[in-house]
């Protein structure tokens, strides 16, 4: 996957069946669904794959408990038969992780666990594993690390983990390897309309040389999650806001603090919300929060209120409680949701569902929606699309198709989430000794997979390879800040890029590390 390569094609001068705009979970997913239909399909992404939202998620694939507690059923069955096809379509991405709700009251965890058999069995076959209750031994074996007080009982049930910005890569291979085009750093900065007042192209800016160049297209996709509203704008300047942005954020602390291998769910903190702590790349990812915020940008910061909210619930929970000086890394998303009918409705009231919205001039949106449902969106988008007659009629062919590295399931090395790509990326180390270093001493991350980054999955900046192709920014924010010269000093001599180069990236990159740890 050259970038090179992809941008020519890019360039040419075809009309291209379909133009996704945005190269996060919807846009990939689209990008997918759209090749294997046989459609001509473009991607374009202004920054780096999943840049945004999609990297930055609670890393669950996941049915949605609190869904099932507001009697959402059809957006839940939907959920769980898309965890279910996921974990058959990249198993080397999907984790089946247990998940354990504590009981303080004698009587919780029989309460959660009738709950939860439904959930098991709105799966069916697609199930990937069986609630059960815990007794107060049980619990507190299963839960080491969290106070003794709030394990009288508990329940256990089976959920999705995987690695977002993983799958986004994997995804925009799969796209590439069926006959799309798919590019990061091309920016989207206006629409083409015909005499009719369609959209039947958009103009394309290069972000990394400045130049610009028009696509001609037959349906126009706006898969830009946060960023809706502003591509709409560019239809339609006097559009109202389709989509308002919620803000989440987590901290990401050492293992010590849950040891286990099952994570924790805390169904109702003190504002009424679900609480994880959930294990990932070796580290614990805590979240998340849930606040609506009036812009959409690129990198949002984390609120102190949000900051206090997880580490108190944390506090309340665990026996050694988390203080800021051990956060790794804080990192925050914001969520596309539908901008709600009732301007007083609360985040929590939103729905989380998704829905496919055609401007009169033709111009679709993909509007809300999560990670777990991102094949059934794509199927949806262009389902609708087929029918606003924007393009002929061919069928979805993604129920089973494999993600590109699949391969067996292997959690006894980190380097199982590459699939079948991990053996390209040894036969590297094993040919040049240089390549085999770590590129830090305290994580197993090597120069090998920073080799294969540039070369093989697009990524063009410093912060592409430290904070989405390998996990470190997300992971010890600090330690890829201390890692940049050494990276930055590698990615040059793959991409042929001079010392001045390397100084502007270690720059940018070590300022944007700073917003992610809590100065000492």
């Amino acid at each position: 996957m050259k970038r090179t390569e992809q941008l020519q094609q890019a360039k040419t001068d075809k009309i291209w069946d379909v133009v996704i705009i945005g190269g996060g979970a919807s846009g990939l997913g689209i990008a997918v669904d759209a090749a294997t239909r046989g459609y001509s399909t473009l991607l374009l992404e202004r920054v780096d794959f999943s840049k945004g939202t999609s990297s930055r998620s609670t890393k669950l694939v996941h049915g949605g408990v609190r869904y099932l507690a507001q009697g959402d059923v059809k957006l839940v069955r939907e959920a769980l038969r898309e965890r279910g096809r996921l974990a058959k379509n990249a198993p080397h991405l999907f984790k089946s992780e247990s998940f354990i709700i504590p009981g303080e009251k004698w009587w919780t965890a029989y309460y959660y666990t009738l709950g939860l058999k439904i959930y098991d069995a709105l799966a069916g076959k697609l199930s990937i594993g069986r609630t059960k209750y815990l007794n107060r031994h049980q619990a507190n074996e299963e839960l080491a690390g969290v106070k003794p007080e709030k394990l009288n009982n508990a329940v256990c049930y089976y959920d999705g983990q995987f690695d977002d910005s993983r799958l986004a890569i994997n995804l925009a291979q799969t796209a590439i390897e069926n006959g799309a085009t798919a590019v990061n750093y091309c920016g989207v900065i206006g629409l083409d309309k015909n005499t009719q007042g369609k959209v039947c192209g958009v103009k394309v800016k290069d972000m990394l040389d400045g130049e610009e160049f028009d696509v001609k297209a037959k349906c126009i996709i706006n898969a830009t999650g946060v960023f809706t509203n502003e591509i709409n704008k560019m239809d339609n300047p006097t559009v109202g806001d389709t989509i308002v942005p919620s803000q989440g954020i987590h901290l990401v602390i050492d293992r010590e603090f849950l040891p286990g291998n099952s994570a924790l769910m805390v169904p109702k903190t003190s504002d009424g919300r679900v609480l994880f702590a959930v294990p990932w790349h070796d580290k614990l990812v805590v979240g998340t929060t849930d606040t609506l915020v009036q812009e959409a940008e690129y990198e949002p910061k984390p609120l102190e209120q949000e900051v206090d909210f997880i580490l108190k619930t944390a506090e309340d929970y665990l026996i050694k409680a988390p203080t800021r000086e051990d956060v790794r890394c804080v990192y925050v998303g914001l969520r596309p949701l539908a901008a709600p009918k009732d301007s007083n409705q609360s985040t929590k009231e939103v729905s989380r569902s998704h829905k496919v919205e055609i401007s009169s001039s033709g111009l679709v949106d993909i509007i809300g929606g999560k990670w777990t449902t991102y094949r059934q969106m794509a199927e949806d988008t262009l389902d609708a699309a087929i029918k606003a007659n924007l393009l002929p009629s061919k069928n979805c062919c993604t129920e089973n198709l494999r993600i590109h590295g699949y391969a067996s399931a292997d959690w006894s090395t980190y380097l199982g989430f590459y699939g079948s790509d991990r053996q390209y990326i040894e036969i590297l180390a094993k040919e040049n000794p240089e390549y085999a270093e770590k590129i830090h001493p305290d994580y197993p991350f090597f120069v090998a997979e920073v080799i294969w980054a540039v070369r093989e999955e697009m990524a063009q900046t410093l912060e592409d390879v430290l904070a989405r192709r390998v996990r470190l920014l997300f992971l010890d924010a600090r330690a890829a800040k201390e890692v940049a010269p050494k990276v930055a000093a590698i990615m040059a001599k793959e991409l042929n890029k001079d010392d001045a180069w390397i100084a502007d990236q270690v720059q940018r990159f070590q300022t944007l590390a700073e917003q992610y740890y809590f100065a000492s």
